[in-house]
C-alpha cells in the first residue's frame, strides 16, 4: 500500500465480529482487519445481552491491526465511519459507564402485564382495530423490560443508547449519533428523521424520556473528532473525523450501488432482508415503517427474514459436521464443500419445500408464525434439506420484492446480492432463478463497510455526491444469469405451493400456540 492516500476507515460491528477495514477512493479494500466476538451470553432462556467492552475491545484491537501494518500511515485517512448492527441497546449512568449488558438485537424477552395505554392515543389505536400492534410496539421494547424488571438501572440510566451512539461516545466524548442508525423500540419519528414530537404517541409507550437520547445528524454530517483517549488506544490520529454512516442494512444498499427504486440489494446475513432506495415515505408492510437510508433524505422500504442465513448456520450445525471436519483437513473453506451438497440437488429440491418464519413477525408473518418443511418423501436427503433452505429464503425475499413492487408502483429490474450468502455461487445461481432476474455480485463481501465509506467519501468531500461516490467506488464482480428452466421450476412451486402455505397453515399455528404457549 502506498501512503499516497487518502484513504478511509470503516469499522463494521456486526453480530459475529468487528471489522476495520480501509478503502481507497476508488473503493478498494486496501487492507482489513477482523476480530471474533461472541455474539451474546444468555442467562435465562431466550435472552441475549453483552458486555459492551466486548464491542470496543474488539473495535480497538481491529484498528490497531490495521494501522500498525508497516505499510499504513495513518495520516493518510481522512476520515473514519461506523456502522453497526441494528437494535442493541445500553443504558449509561451519568459518567457514560455502562448500567448493565447491552440486550442485543437477538434477545427474545418481553415486558409482561403491561396495563393498556390510555389517553387520546389508546382511544385511536383501539378505534383502528390496531391495539394488538401497540402492544406487540410495547412489550418488545427493551425499555419497558428494563424499567419493569430493574428499576433501580433504569431510574440511573442518563443515556439510553443504541450501540451506534454508544461507540460514537467512546470514539468523540460526545453523545451524538448518526439519523440513520435509528432502528429499533426508539422514540424516533421515521417520516421527519429526528426525535419524536412532544405529543407522538411513542412517549406514552416508551419510559424513555428526550434528555437521555443522543443528538442526531445525517449521513455525512461530522459527528465529531477521535478523542486523545480513544486515539491512544485505538491508534487513529487524534481529531481523525468521526463521519455519519448509517446501521449496517442502509449501508449495505449504497455499498451495493442500489440508490434508485428499480434496483433491489437483497442482503443473506443472520437476517436476511431486501431493500430499495426511495425519496419518499412508503411502508412496505402497512404501520411498519420504512428505516432511515444511508443516503440523507431517503428511505430503505426494507423486508426482512428474522432469522434468515441464521437458517443456513443451524443447518451447518446440526447436519453439516462431515463438511466442516474435511474442510478443516483441506485448509479451505467450508462453503465450497456446502456448494456442493447442493449441487447434488435438482431445482426444486423434488418439492420440498421451506417456509423460513423461524421467528415469529408483527404483522407478515404474523406473531403465531413457525417456519414449515413440507414435501418430505423417501427420496429426500440433508442435500435436499439444505438447498431446501436457500430456495425458500429466496421464495420469501421474492415475495417481498412483490410486496414493495405493489406498494410503490415501480417494478424491481436489477438484483445486488450481498452478505455472507452472497459467497456461495449456488445460492446466487437460485436467487437468480427465483426472482428470474441476473443477480449481480459486488466487487467486495464488505458491503457495510464500503457503504460506510462511501458515506465518509461525500461527507469529506472527496466525491461531489452519492451518485458519485457509488459510480466509482461500487463495481460488480459476477453476474449470475436465471436458468430459463429453473425459472419455471421455481415459478411454478412459488405461485402453487409456497404463497398458499402460510395461509393454510396459519391456522395450525394458532393451534400449536393455542396448546404449547409457544410462541407466546
Amino acid at each position: 500500500m502506498s501512503d499516497a492516500g487518502p484513504y478511509l476507515l470503516a469499522i463494521d460491528n456486526g453480530t459475529q465480529s468487528v471489522r476495520a477495514l480501509l478503502f481507497d477512493l476508488d473503493g478498494n479494500l486496501v487492507t482489513k482487519a477482523r476480530i471474533p466476538i461472541e455474539a451474546y451470553f444468555s442467562e435465562h432462556p431466550g435472552w441475549a445481552e453483552q458486555h459492551p467492552e466486548v464491542f470496543w475491545d474488539a473495535l480497538c484491537r481491529a484498528c490497531n491491526q490495521i494501522l500498525d501494518e508497516p505499510s499504513v500511515l495513518p495520516a493518510a485517512i481522512a476520515g473514519v465511519a461506523l456502522t453497526t448492527q441494528r437494535g442493541t441497546v445500553l443504558n449509561l449512568d451519568r459518567d457514560g459507564r455502562p448500567l448493565r449488558p447491552a440486550v442485543s438485537w437477538l434477545d427474545q424477552r418481553e415486558a409482561k402485564d403491561l396495563p393498556p395505554m390510555g389517553g387520546a392515543w389508546g382511544l385511536l389505536f383501539r378505534a383502528l382495530g390496531e391495539s394488538g400492534t401497540l402492544d406487540y410496539f410495547r412489550r418488545q421494547a427493551e425499555a419497558n423490560w428494563i424499567r419493569q424488571n430493574q428499576p433501580d438501572i433504569w431510574r440511573r440510566t442518563h443515556k439510553y443508547l443504541l450501540l451506534s451512539g454508544y461507540l460514537s461516545w467512546r470514539l468523540t466524548g460526545r453523545y451524538v449519533d448518526s439519523v440513520a442508525c435509528q432502528v429499533g423500540y426508539i422514540p424516533f419519528d421515521f417520516r421527519r428523521f429526528r426525535w419524536a414530537g412532544p405529543r407522538d404517541w411513542k412517549w406514552r409507550a416508551l419510559p424513555v424520556e428526550r434528555r437521555m437520547l443522543p443528538e442526531l445528524v445525517a449521513p455525512g454530517g461530522r459527528l465529531g473528532g477521535i478523542t486523545a483517549k480513544a486515539s491512544r488506544l485505538t491508534g487513529i490520529p487524534e481529531g481523525t473525523p468521526l463521519i455519519a454512516a448509517a446501521a449496517d442494512k442502509a449501508c449495505e444498499v449504497i455499498g451495493s450501488g442500489c440508490l434508485t427504486p428499480e434496483a433491489a440489494c437483497l442482503s443473506y446475513g443472520t437476517t436476511a432482508t431486501i431493500n430499495t432506495t426511495r425519496e419518499r415515505y412508503l411502508e412496505s408492510i402497512p404501520l411498519v415503517p420504512p428505516y432511515p437510508s444511508a443516503v440523507p433524505g431517503a428511505w430503505c422500504s426494507e423486508i426482512q427474514i428474522f432469522r434468515g442465513f441464521w437458517m443456513v448456520n443451524w443447518f451447518k450445525e446440526e447436519f453439516g459436521q462431515h463438511e466442516r471436519n474435511v474442510a478443516a483437513e483441506q485448509g479451505i473453506e467450508p462453503e465450497s464443500l456446502f456448494d456442493d451438497l447442493v449441487s447434488q440437488v435438482p431445482p426444486g429440491s423434488m418439492g420440498l419445500t421451506v417456509q423460513p418464519y423461524w421467528s415469529p413477525g408483527t404483522r407478515i408473518p404474523g406473531p403465531e408464525a413457525k417456519g414449515a418443511m413440507i414435501g418430505f418423501g423417501d427420496v429426500h436427503t440433508r442435500a435436499h434439506i439444505y438447498r431446501a433452505i436457500l430456495e425458500g429464503l429466496a421464495y420469501a425475499l421474492r415475495e417481498g420484492r412483490e410486496r414493495i413492487e405493489k406498494r410503490g408502483r415501480i417494478p424491481v429490474s436489477r438484483l445486488r446480492v450481498c452478505g455472507g450468502g452472497s459467497r456461495s455461487d449456488q445460492a446466487m445461481q437460485i436467487t437468480a432463478d427465483v426472482f428470474g432476474l441476473p443477480a449481480e455480485r459486488p466487487q467486495t463481501y464488505e458491503t457495510s463497510g464500503l457503504g460506510a465509506a462511501i458515506d465518509a467519501a461525500v461527507g469529506l468531500g472527496l466525491h461531489p455526491n452519492f451518485e458519485a461516490a457509488v459510480q466509482r467506488m461500487v463495481r460488480v464482480a459476477d453476474v449470475f444469469q436465471p436458468d430459463p428452466a429453473n425459472r419455471g421450476i421455481y415459478d411454478g412451486l412459488y405461485r402453487r405451493v409456497y404463497r398458499r402455505m402460510y395461509p393454510r397453515l396459519k391456522p395450525l399455528y394458532h393451534a400449536i400456540r393455542d396448546v404449547t404457549g409457544y410462541p407466546s
